[in-house]
């Protein structure tokens, strides 16, 4: 306070003793040539990132049908209080906050059928005329499981095209009713953006269902209102709306065209697309993708959400039977609709790694890579809370909260002759974008540029640099970012030409743990590469650790150990360590293959959610629930093409 003060006082003496230079008019004379483009300050404007800056791309509010109908009542307001690091009540009346505010949130509501449940709970005339509403109006006055059970229905009427469709129209572009929703959902993204302390970006999800396969994609625009507002949401049902992709790029193309503006579209977590998220040769419907196809997608979607509630989808066991951590939050017993068993020829087309690997095969062959993407981690919450914390996790839907029921055993839908658990439900995750300052516009340019990277929950801080020239004094030097830039490119960018004189290329890793979290167990290279058969291969390295271990001789790393306390969901970070770091250089590079290479970091055990449900309130963990889980970071790839 003394030196608040004395600022204050020194100030106010300037302006009573010295009143000429208090009331002196600025100078108008302009700096030279020499001085134009220097700051005093160095973080004045920074010529590259500087910092990660955490969000939330996919939240669903009560606007989203089914998220209404699972008995969320929160809307879009209280999602952004929420994100920024307030208290809010939740839907089933729990006190709610989280341990770290967010940076930036993307609020991205469904965009078919928009608003209906909210109709539906006021009873509203205009609309319970219609024998499926009256249905759906039953089960949300009842409440609890019957809610949660309607929503199912819904889903499957919906990815069934079984909605009446007179009811659709009502909540369809062009009409006054999803105007007048359109126009508040972009007003609320307005009023909650502070650049600077907390930054919305105006979004929603196009809810693509092919057949019960889940084909949807968040949608982010880099723009304020004045843009937004000239185009209402794409949607899927016809005749307004598309189902195919390349319909939403038409779509794209055209707001970009017309608004001057710019526009991203994020695909969801491909587990429950039944493999049809990432095509080899031709889309669900037999159309073959061509040259067009390849860049459209490449341009347009330059993100992949690899984590979230519904499971993770960076890599499968049975597609890397020798990645150790490849069973990770699996689900892959169906598509989302549970119309449809999951088969094993079906899993190539829905994740991250071998989605990877065949962008660099499609690349061979069209001289286009579609699947040239970044990885995110979201929540894709239902209950307008983002948490993806174990210790705070609310649940996929408001009738999952955490209110002492026992809620991993609900069933969330029957599945052929099992079913689909709550337990397996995962609490995933968030991205980090690097960005120089907190605004919508250096959130989205670092996600168009795909310098991003996926969190299953914990705030690791990443970075990571490709090159040919790093070395250790590069690693350990103050500057470590701006030599990073200066002599390579960073995550989801492409290696530099290279030299004649490099042998192999280089990555520059740093990691350091959640401030708040575990220690970091091991960093990991992802390798992926087109072998000269034009066969795809994925290699896996373990790059640096903690500890005293050692390498065995099957190639493997022993376990870091586990220190969870599980009957009082405790755990210690007596193992592990709180920052890693490597110049890693690639022992098996071939200067004529296409690759890629993205970085994996791994916590040290700590208890999952269900674990800390048991602890809370008394009550078993649900059958085949696993006690612990180990946290992870995902980077977004770097890639290298011969010269």
């Amino acid at each position: 306070m003394k030196n608040i003060l004395s600022v204050l006082i020194t100030s106010l003496t300037a302006v009573a003793f010295f009143p000429a230079i208090a009331n002196e008019k600025p100078p108008t004379k302009t700096l030279s040539k020499d001085y134009q483009h220097y700051s005093y300050s160095p973080y004045v404007k920074p010529k590259h990132a500087t910092r990660p800056l955490w969000g939330d791309t996919h939240v669903h509010t009560n606007l989203s049908t089914d998220a209404g109908l699972a008995s969320n009542r929160l809307p879009p307001e209280m999602a952004y209080r929420f994100a920024r690091g307030e208290e809010v009540t939740s839907s089933l009346g729990i006190p709610a906050k989280l341990s770290k505010p967010l940076d930036w949130l993307v609020i991205a509501d469904h965009t078919d059928g928009m608003g209906l449940i909210g109709d539906i709970l006021k009873s509203d005339p205009e609309i319970m005329g219609f024998e499926q509403v009256q249905g759906w109006n039953r089960a949300l006055v009842e409440g609890g499981e019957v809610a949660a059970q309607a929503k199912v229905d819904l889903v499957k009427t919906f990815s069934a095209g079984k909605v009446d469709p007179k009811l659709m129209a009502l909540y369809a572009p062009g009409s006054t009713k999803y105007q007048s929703l359109w126009q508040k959902a972009v007003a609320d993204a307005e009023a909650f953006n502070e650049p600077g302390r907390f930054s919305t970006l105006i979004g929603y999800e196009w809810t693509s269902l092919i057949n019960g396969n889940n084909m949807h994609r968040v949608v982010i625009m880099r723009d304020g209102s004045k843009r937004a507002l000239q185009f209402e949401p794409f949607t899927m049902t016809p005749p307004t709306g598309s189902p195919d992709p390349r319909d939403l790029w038409k779509y794209m193309d055209k707001y970009e065209k017309v608004t001057g503006g710019k526009i991203l579209a994020i695909p969801h977590n491909g587990n429950i697309s039944n493999g049809i998220m990432f095509p080899l040769d031709a889309q669900w419907n037999g159309r073959k993708f061509d040259k067009s196809y390849a860049k459209q997608r490449a341009r347009l979607e330059p993100l992949y959400e690899v984590t979230q509630i519904k499971g993770d989808s960076e890599a499968h066991p049975f597609l890397s039977p020798g990645d150790e951590f490849a069973d990770f939050e699996t689900w892959d017993k169906s598509n989302l609709a549970a119309t449809e068993l999951k088969t094993k020829d079906m899993l190539a087309g829905e994740y991250a790694r071998e989605a990877l690997k065949r962008g660099l095969a499609i690349e061979e062959r069209l001289g286009t890579n579609p699947y040239k993407f970044g990885l995110i981690g979201s929540t894709d919450t239902h209950t307008s809370l983002a948490t993806a914390e174990e210790n705070n996790f609310f649940g996929k839907n408001s009738t999952d909260e955490p209110t002492g029921i026992e809620r991993g055993k609900i069933r969330l839908k029957k599945i052929g002759d099992g079913a689909l658990m709550n337990w397996e439900t995962s609490a995933s995750g968030l991205t980090a974008v690097w960005a120089a300052d907190n605004s919508r516009e250096a959130i989205f340019d670092a996600m168009q540029r795909k310098e991003v990277y996926a969190s299953t929950g914990p705030r690791i801080t990443l970075r990571v640099f490709g090159g040919w020239d790093f070395d250790n004094k590069d690693l350990n030097a103050q500057s470590f970012a701006s030599i990073g830039y200066e002599k390579g490119v960073p995550m989801g960018g492409d290696f530099t030409k290279k030299p004649r004189a490099a042998k192999s290329p280089k990555l520059m890793i740093a990691a350091m743990r959640d401030p708040i979290g575990a220690n970091l167990d091991r960093i990991q290279v992802v390798k992926g590469w087109v072998d000269h058969d034009g066969k795809t291969q994925e290699q896996i390295y373990n790059v640096t650790w903690s500890g005293e271990r050692a390498i065995d001789k099957n190639g493997k790393l022993p376990a870091v150990g586990n220190t969870v306390n599980v009957a009082d969901a405790t755990w210690s970070n007596t193992i592990g360590e709180s920052e890693l770091s490597t110049v890693w250089t690639d022992p098996d590079f071939d200067k004529k293959l296409n690759a890629f290479y993205y970085v994996r970091v791994l916590e040290i055990p700590t208890p999952r959610w269900t674990t800390y449900d048991a602890h809370r309130f008394g009550i078993e963990i649900p059958k085949g629930a696993p006690t612990t889980i180990q946290e992870r970071a995902y980077s977004s790839p770097i890639w290298y093409q011969p010269n």
